[in-house]
């Protein structure tokens, strides 16, 4: 039997988003729990979650920034500790060499607009994700740049 015939395996999809939710668990913020991983032709290229850049104590420990400052979500990215997930798969991949134009991002969430930013100039085509972020600027940048921005329901 052919590997296109069997019906009890998770699609590419449902295998690589499964992948990002696992992902995510390893996140060190204190506010939302997100993973990120670049697939290129059915092969995982890297991953990120979100959270304090290596070797800064985590934000799980000194509390959250944002949180002191009473930022809401969405807003003044800069005031954060924290790495996005999608940031630290593309600067993963970038540190260790590995091309990541051509290639697609699942992601457990839709990336801010400075992600997005770093989406675009980085060449990935295609991001996936599950849940929603308030950031009409994203969608705005995709559209305009032709990076496909597709939602997953499971």
């Amino acid at each position: 039997m052919s590997g296109d015939q069997v019906t009890d395996r998770p699609s590419w999809h449902e295998y690589f988003m499964g992948i990002t939710n696992l992902v995510a668990q390893r996140a060190t913020c204190t506010r939302r729990k997100v993973g990120a991983v670049l697939v290129k032709d059915k092969r995982i290229l890297c991953s990120g979650y979100n959270g304090a850049p290596a070797d800064i104590t985590h934000c799980r420990i000194t509390g959250c920034l944002r949180e002191q400052l009473n930022v809401p979500s969405g807003e003044k990215h800069e005031l954060c500790r924290g790495v996005h997930a999608e940031q630290n798969a593309i600067i993963q991949a970038a540190y260790h060499g590995i091309p990541v134009a051509g290639s697609a991002l699942y992601c457990t969430n839709q990336p801010c607009s400075i992600c997005a930013k770093m989406i675009i100039n980085a060449g990935i085509t295609t991001v996936y994700f599950q849940e929603g972020y308030d950031d009409l600027m994203t969608v705005q940048m995709f559209g305009e740049s032709g990076v496909e921005l597709i939602k997953l329901d499971f």
